[in-house]
C-alpha cells in the first residue's frame, strides 16, 4: 500500500493567508522528502477557511522545491472555469512537472463558488461532463476544434493561422493524458462506475463512513466489467485524517479534542455539508439518525484514526478489513496549531506506520 496526502485545507478563518499557504507548502515539501507517493491540494474561491483559490497555481509553486511526488489537483473543480482555460493550464503544469501530474476533477461542491460563478441553479454534473469532454477533445484535436455544448462553445475557426500557430491550444507532456482522479462521496456512488468506465479512478473521500467508503470498489469492479476490463485495488485510493504522536494522550487531545485542528475540520464540514448542503447521509450509517445528532464531536470520534504508532497500525488494518484492500493511503493534510506535532505525525506515519502495515498485509 502507498501512502499519499490530500489537503483540502482547512485553516481557522482569520489565520494569516501568507502563512497558511507555505504551511502548506511546507507539508508538501515534507511529504516528498518523507517519500509519500503522491499529494493532491484542493481550491474554492470563496472560503475564508479554505485558501487556495487555484489547485494548479498552487502545484506550481512546489515544481522546483520537490523531487519524486507526483502532484495532483484535488479537484478542479471543473463547472467554474472555462474548459480551454483548463485544459491548456494543465498541459502547462503538466510540462513544468515532466509528467509528475495527476489531474483530479470534479463539479465542485461548495455552494458559494458556484453563486459566484453564475451556476447554482444549472446541472452542475451536467456542466462538468461536458467541461471535462471538452478538455480532453482539445488535448485529442487540432484547430479549428468547433466543439459545441450547452454551456460552452469552443472554436478558432474565425481567427487561426496555421502557418504561424496561432490557434493551436497545448497538448500534455504526458500521452495521451494525465492520470484523470475524482472525489468519490456519496455511498454506492454511480460516479464510481462512470469514471472506471472512463478510465479514471477514484478518490473515497476522508468524511466518509467506513461503511460507505466500502461501497465504492464494487461500483468501480462493475464499470471496469462493463468495458471488459480488470479491476484492480492498486487503482483504488482511499483518504483517511490520522493522526500519530509518540504518547496517546497527545493523540486524543491534538486529534480528538474540541481545541484541536482535526475537531475545527469536521466542525466546518457538519457546517457546510449538513447544515447548508443538506448530505447528513453522508456522516450516517443508520437513515433514522436525526441531523441534529451529527455533531462535530460525533464525526471526529468515528472519522480520525488517532494513537500512538502502535494503536494507529491497529486502527488501519481494522479499517482495511473493513472496506476492503485498496492501493493508496492519502494521509489528510489539517491545518498545524502546533506545527512540531504535524510534523512528527507525517514522520512517525511513513517511517513507523507505513512499513508495519505493509508487513501485516504481506505487501
Amino acid at each position: 500500500m502507498k501512502l499519499g496526502m490530500f489537503m483540502m485545507p482547512l485553516h481557522p478563518p482569520g489565520r494569516n493567508v501568507t502563512q497558511t499557504l507555505q504551511e502548506d507548502r511546507e507539508a508538501i515539501i515534507l511529504a516528498d522528502r518523507l517519500g509519500f507517493s503522491e499529494a493532491y491540494v484542493g481550491e474554492h474561491v470563496t472560503d475564508a477557511a479554505e485558501t487556495v483559490t487555484s489547485s494548479m497555481i498552487f502545484l506550481a509553486s512546489l515544481i522546483a522545491e520537490t523531487q519524486q511526488i507526483m502532484l495532483g489537483t484535488g479537484t478542479i473543480n471543473v463547472p467554474n472555469s472555462h474548459p480551454a482555460a483548463i485544459a491548456t493550464q494543465a498541459a502547462m503544469l503538466d510540462h513544468l512537472l515532466k509528467g509528475r501530474f495527476i489531474m483530479g476533477i470534479s463539479p465542485g461542491g461548495l455552494m458559494s463558488d458556484a453563486e459566484v460563478f453564475g451556476n447554482l441553479g444549472n446541472n452542475r454534473t451536467e456542466m462538468f461532463v461536458e467541461g471535462i469532454n471538452a478538455v480532453l477533445n482539445i488535448w485529442q484535436s487540432d484547430p479549428p476544434y468547433n466543439i459545441e455544448g450547452k454551456y460552452w462553445n469552443i472554436s478558432v475557426a474565425k481567427t487561426m493561422i496555421p502557418e504561424i500557430g496561432q490557434g493551436f491550444m497545448m497538448k500534455p507532456f504526458q500521452k495521451p493524458h494525465p492520470l484523470i482522479v475524482g472525489t468519490a462521496v456519496a455511498p454506492f456512488s454511480q460516479g464510481v462506475t462512470e469514471m472506471a468506465m472512463r478510465g479514471w479512478q477514484p478518490i473515497s473521500a476522508n468524511f466518509l463512513m467506513p461503511e460507505w467508503v466500502k461501497t465504492h470498489w464494487p461500483k468501480y469492479v462493475e464499470g471496469r466489467t462493463a468495458i471488459g476490463a480488470e479491476a484492480s485495488p492498486n487503482e483504488w485510493r482511499i483518504a483517511k485524517s490520522i493522526f500519530v504522536a509518540d504518547d496517546e494522550a497527545t493523540a486524543r487531545r491534538y486529534a480528538l479534542e474540541a481545541d484541536g485542528p482535526y475537531h475545527f475540520y469536521f466542525k466546518q464540514l457538519v457546517r457546510k455539508l449538513v447544515g447548508a448542503g443538506g448530505r447528513g447521509n453522508l456522516f450516517k450509517t443508520d437513515p433514522s439518525m436525526p441531523d441534529e445528532a451529527i455533531t462535530p464531536d460525533y464525526v471526529t470520534q468515528r472519522l480520525v484514526i488517532a494513537g500512538t504508532v502502535d494503536s494507529v497500525v491497529d486502527q488501519l488494518l481494522a479499517f482495511r478489513e473493513q472496506v476492503g484492500d485498496f492501493g493508496t493511503l492519502l494521509y489528510a493534510g489539517h491545518d498545524w496549531v502546533d506545527p512540531a506535532l504535524g510534523k512528527r505525525s507525517m514522520q512517525l506515519m511513513s517511517e513507523q506506520v507505513m512499513p508495519r502495515v505493509n508487513a501485516a498485509i504481506g505487501a
